[in-house]
């Protein structure tokens, strides 16, 4: 794996690691959440708050995919 690029590496955690898999599918989901409530024609202060709650929440399942991302490349390149 060492000379695969982050989008390879992506690709091959959503194949073989479950915990990877169900934090991208979760991030999706978040996504999805947050788009629904940018598309509204009119934003409520509560859509604000939960925009800004999924947004943290987002950001730290992207933080523990780059965790995972990362212990992976260190583990390829130690083997």
């Amino acid at each position: 794996m060492e000379n695969h690029t982050q989008e390879d590496l992506k690709a091959h955690l959503l194949e073989t690691n479950e915990q990877f898999r169900t934090l991208a599918e979760q991030h999706a989901q978040l996504k999805r959440q947050i788009e629904a409530i940018e598309s509204k024609p009119y934003v409520t202060g509560a859509d604000e708050l939960e925009e800004q709650r999924l947004k943290k929440f987002k950001l730290r399942v992207k933080d523990q995919m780059n965790e995972i991302m990362t212990q992976s490349r260190l583990h390829a390149s130690v083997s």
